[in-house]
């Protein structure tokens, strides 16, 4: 009698391999789609249609808004979290100075004992615990044995006996970063940028929204073309046009203010869908089966 398929036996103790597949075992790919992926004429961080759009060194470009917002909210964050770490350091001083304090004064008792026979007495806030490190109906009586066992044991699962892990700041950065790129971002180096709009009566009456075209060669603006900023004056073209006439006669094509190759900045995009245009567009998401409950967790991977 032949076996039967691997897809229709069920009675087995492990999982078959189709069994897996459905349960969404491994690593599923998905290709991003032209709706995933953000326009050129977006925001990098509202991902709305840009108002006021500035753009950093980098080529990323957002609303006037929301990188200003955006960049006063992390010196805000910068200075919360300066004034927490400069208290935690004038804290570990004070803690410093009073452990040298009682260190003298246990150093004066141990000299006026040796010397007069006194019994040391001293205030410490250690040593306001009772002998066996305990309080109230914890407190017994145990051999200095015991005494050194219960002293030194990790109990954490008793409050007097639960290890102290004070949580330490760091010392923070006083700079900006870009919140796109991640590096070092200033108001002062943001600059403008100026799309041309398309008027065209073919271009009104098909859509609503908004297009925008190449000033020197009037192509319609898309995320299939490679888009360049001059940051001497903010005008965008196409980078075909920037290396054919800006790259050669150092002038903007629209304003005619001179330009040099630094003022030239590629704008980031993010991409068609279909090509990949130096991007991953691949979503992954890899899953593992569960112990005992037959269901997949997920944990998410996505690279975009």
């Amino acid at each position: 009698m032949p076996q039967r398929h691997s897809k229709n036996n069920n009675d087995l103790a492990f999982f078959t391999y189709d069994e897996k597949r459905k349960l969404g075992y491994g690593t599923q790919k998905e290709r991003l789609g032209k709706d995933s992926i953000k326009p050129f004429d977006a925001c990098c961080l509202c991902l709305k249609p840009f108002i006021d759009p500035m753009c950093c060194q980098k080529g990323h470009v957002f609303c006037k808004e929301c990188i200003l917002e955006c960049l006063l909210s992390q010196k805000k964050d910068n200075l919360r979290k300066l004034a927490a770490h400069t208290a935690q350091k004038k804290q570990e001083k004070e803690e410093e100075e009073e452990k040298l304090m009682s260190q003298k004064a246990r150093e004066l008792d141990a000299f006026d004992q040796q010397n007069h026979g006194a019994v040391p007495q001293y205030n410490d806030k250690n040593q306001s615990r009772d002998k066996n490190g305990f309080h109230g109906a914890n407190s017994v009586k145990v051999t200095s044995y015991e005494e050194e066992a219960l002293r030194t044991m990790k109990a954490f699962w008793l409050p007097s006996a639960t290890p102290e892990a004070p949580a330490k700041v760091e010392a923070p950065s006083s700079s900006t970063v870009c919140p796109e790129g991640n590096e070092k971002l200033k108001m002062k180096t943001l600059f403008p940028i100026y799309y041309t709009e398309d008027k065209s009566e073919e271009k009104q009456s098909s859509s609503h929204d908004k297009s925008f075209m190449c000033p020197s060669c009037k192509v319609t603006l898309t995320n299939t073309l490679s888009l360049v900023a001059l940051s001497s004056c903010g005008h965008v073209f196409c980078k075909k046009c920037a290396d054919k006439f800006m790259a050669v006669d150092k002038v903007c094509l629209v304003c005619d203010k001179p330009c040099k190759e630094r003022h030239l900045v590629n704008l980031a995009r993010g991409g068609t869908g279909y090509a990949g245009h130096d991007e991953n567009l691949e979503a992954r998401d890899f899953k593992h089966l569960g112990s005992g409950s037959g269901l997949g967790l997920v944990r998410p991977a996505m690279k975009t």
